[in-house]
């Protein structure tokens, strides 16, 4: 089978890619290949009754699909140069703003319109948090939810399906380069491209790193992300969460220097389990809909570490830690944060009379035998830190998960173009390392597709 265009991984970038191409309407043969099922058809079995763990399918329907890892989220696009990624560095920083808002475009046309845009534009609480020792990023979201963000991808989808190839449940096996394009081999088929764009997504980091070393495209490491879910009634953080929704706070710890800092805030609504090679881990859903609402908000403290010499596999360390908190606790651990600073672990008894009721089902346990101290401490820092701007935060009820984990891709050596070293080879999302959020990553798709459509 011979095509214009392949795109590997049906995640945000190559979905945007796919779109651009298709829209342009010049008869460009472009397919798809995507080792999950169509979004329909994603279905993960744990249903915390019959199935209450993993039972290794063949593909993780939470982390591949159409959609990506992302289809389940919360729905969150981050239009900002200061967190989600470094695409700004390869295509300037105006460029990555206004494909930004144009993927923002699109997704309301295709169903997200009516979802509110906030801002931290003349927020007051910026300078709270200066005035405490925290710093909040600047960012403009659009928040879908969980729900609206199906329904978008669904039409999207709808849109692409009779204009694209789509190959679901098809692992590609190799890359290689073949007269002037690319072959790609795909259940013991070939196919071959004048033009090939890897989106694989972080699920993909493994597959990537081999084809970087088959095809000797140079990469460097990059971090990985390890910290809890913090769950707490949600009128703690209402008066940040009903302004800002996404308020992305930063922290300087005074013990370690070390930046410690919120991720994913969910208000009003639920923790969730979240699969990763095996490794269950924790993360959190947030829904447009009212209906599906709870009494909580959650959101994640991470602190970031980077490897050099001698030791560069940082997604290897943050698994270890993922592993170790899944063998004492047979998944997530729960711990309320007044018995971690008492040096207690939490029990069945103490979470069941806590304030707080947890939105997860998690095993009660002590996250200080999980976690390394430095990283521990880190939390707590900035868990009272929090307090002074959200008074509340640091009640004994309050609910830490563990552990949360965000693994990132090694930085692939791509040019301005999001181009390898090789011609006609490109590298975008998640994948490449170079993004790091659904807004960067589909807007890494439109900026690679709009060259094609240039050449």
């Amino acid at each position: 089978m011979k095509y214009d265009v392949i795109i590997i991984g049906a995640g945000p970038g190559g979905i945007f890619a796919a779109y651009e191409l298709a829209e342009a309407n010049k008869g460009i043969r472009v397919a798809v290949f995507e080792a999950g099922n169509e979004l329909k058809k994603r279905k993960c079995p744990i249903d915390g009754d019959k199935i209450k763990s993993c039972i290794g399918c063949k593909t993780c329907s939470i982390m591949s699909g159409f959609g990506g890892a992302g289809a389940f989220s919360d729905g969150k696009y981050n239009i900002t140069n200061d967190f989600g990624g470094t695409l700004y560095e390869h295509i300037g920083k105006d460029k990555a703003l206004e494909l930004m808002h144009y993927v923002d475009k699109i997704n309301m046309k295709y169903g997200g319109e009516g979802t509110r845009m906030y801002s931290t534009t003349g927020t007051k609480f910026k300078k709270l948090c200066i005035q405490n020792g925290l710093q909040l990023l600047d960012a403009s979201v659009r928040h879908l939810g969980t729900d609206k963000n199906y329904e978008v991808l669904e039409n999207i989808y709808n849109e692409l399906r009779d204009k694209v190839d789509f190959y679901f449940n098809t692992h590609v096996d190799h890359i290689r380069i073949s007269g002037g394009g690319y072959e790609i081999e795909a259940k013991g088929e070939k196919y071959t491209c004048d033009k090939c764009i890897i989106s694989v997504g972080r699920s993909g980091s493994a597959w990537m790193e081999k084809v970087c070393e088959e095809l000797d495209i140079p990469t460097t490491s990059n971090r990985v992300d390890i910290g809890v879910r913090v769950e707490l009634p949600a009128v703690i953080f209402d008066h940040l969460t009903d302004e800002l929704y996404e308020s992305k706070i930063v922290y300087r710890t005074k013990q370690f220097g070390d930046r410690v800092r919120t991720f994913c805030m969910n208000p009003h609504d639920a923790v969730v389990n979240e699969n990763t090679n095996g490794i269950i881990t924790v993360n959190g859903h947030s829904y447009e809909s009212a209906d599906k609402h709870t009494e909580n908000t959650n959101f994640a403290l991470l602190v970031a570490k980077h490897f050099s010499e001698p030791f560069k596999d940082s997604n290897g360390y943050g698994e270890s830690i993922a592993r170790l908190s899944n063998m004492l606790g047979g998944g997530v651990i729960v711990q309320r944060f007044g018995d971690l600073v008492k040096g207690q672990r939490s029990t069945p008894s103490r979470i069941n009379e806590s304030f707080t009721r947890p939105t997860l089902k998690a095993t009660p346990g002590d996250l200080s035998l999980v976690l390394p101290k430095r990283i521990m401490d880190g939390i707590i820092e900035m868990i009272y830190a929090l307090d002074k701007i959200a008074p509340g935060t640091a009640n004994d009820d309050t609910l830490l998960y563990g552990v949360e984990v965000k693994f990132y891709n090694m930085e692939v050596e791509l040019d301005e173009n999001l181009e390898t070293k090789y011609k006609d080879l490109y590298v975008i999302g998640d994948g490449s390392g170079v993004t790091h959020s659904l807004s960067h990553a589909s807007a890494s798709g439109v900026y690679v597709a709009r060259r094609m459509l240039e050449e």
